[in-house]
């Protein structure tokens, strides 16, 4: 999180993470070349370059794939967090790779002609009408264009400038970026005669991602479908010190967005689970150094009034709540954006 927008040195984390996605992009590329020259006959051998595409493009949809399964992977485990801080890195790579995969392409199928690379790539199969000839190029190319507009977008400034509700509205174009390259890669494994194999791959790649989708998302359905009614407007949270130190339990209001109740020691605060870099969900992380802060990528908010510490100026919306019985409630409707709202506090014995 860097303030007017500087450049953020890279911490150790960062640097070891970085070398880490570096190795694994050359890691795959050669053990996918050694592979092909061990597993291919003499017959099927393919030219350096025609190699080389091949390799790029499959680094690149593994690289998309892994980038789409780690939001449901933290969903479902912490331990995955780590790669969510930096998924923005993977994205990045996976646009050079399909940028070279694709100059590599228009280089050695469609350069040196008559006619510009880009174009005779476009016109050199017109069979739009048959799936065994589609021109599968065509589906990569508006991939690979969706995938730029998703790179060029990727910095904070754009967040800031665009908003967070529009720019998730842009990112989340990169399922049908997927979508796209599974069809590129499947067409494309057909028509060029691979072995079914990769087929396979491509198509275990493309049903773990969508299973795990599913998962997360049947999951936080049972979680809303099992919240009790509200009683005059106050939603039911549970036992005061059930909800464990510095961390939140999350409750759905009737309308709108979900909201995070944390204990801070004897204290209970209740905010907006949207988090509003990219709406990460902010129950989910952490109360550090007196700060509410997102799992997703580390944004900060104060507990009492939601707002950012200075010098960032985000709010969130902050809730009442109140403690009978021991048991934690919570008012559906909030006290507006950056609103401070005294803590309820917990009376040890009574809690007991």
């Amino acid at each position: 999180m860097s303030s007017g927008y500087r450049v953020v040195q890279w911490t150790d984390f960062k640097k070891s993470y970085d070398l880490a996605l570096a190795l694994g992009v050359l890691g795959f590329l050669g053990a996918y070349v050694a592979t092909a020259l061990v597993w291919l006959t003499p017959a099927q051998q393919l030219a350096p370059p025609q190699l080389l595409i091949r390799a790029l493009g499959s680094c690149a949809f593994a690289l998309l794939t892994l980038v789409l399964a780690i939001g449901p992977l933290a969903r479902l485990s912490p331990r995955f967090l780590p790669l969510l801080y930096n998924r923005r890195h993977m994205g990045l790579t996976c646009f050079l790779l399909s940028a070279l995969h694709a100059v590599v392409v228009l280089v050695w199928y469609h350069g040196f002609g008559e006619i510009n690379p880009l174009v005779s790539l476009l016109v050199s199969n017109p069979r739009y009408d048959a799936i065994g000839g589609f021109p599968f190029e065509s589906l990569g190319l508006l991939a690979l264009l969706m995938l730029f507009v998703l790179a060029a977008t990727s910095h904070d400034f754009w967040n800031a400038t665009l908003g967070p509700r529009m720019w998730k509205a842009i990112h989340m174009g990169i399922y049908g970026a997927y979508a796209l390259l599974v069809a590129h890669v499947m067409l494309g494994a057909v028509q060029g005669g691979k072995s079914p194999l990769f087929a396979f791959a491509v198509a275990a790649g493309a049903g773990l991602v969508a299973a795990l989708h599913i998962i997360v998302g049947r999951r936080e359905l049972r979680r809303d479908a099992d919240l009790p009614a509200p009683a005059d407007g106050w939603l039911p949270v549970g036992p005061a010190l059930s909800i464990v130190d510095g961390c939140a339990r999350i409750v759905t209001p009737p309308v709108g967005e979900r909201i995070a109740v944390f204990r801070q020691a004897n204290e209970i605060f209740a905010v907006s689970n949207v988090c509003r870099h990219q709406g990460g969900p902010l129950g989910e992380g952490r109360i550090v150094d007196g700060c509410i802060t997102c799992p997703w990528h580390g944004y900060q908010y104060r507990p009492q009034d939601g707002h950012s510490p200075a010098p960032f100026t985000e709010k969130i919306a902050t809730y009442r709540t109140r403690i009978r019985g021991g048991s934690v409630y919570v008012q559906a409707q909030s006290a507006g954006l950056g609103q401070p709202v005294p803590p309820s506090r917990i009376d040890q014995q009574e809690a007991r």
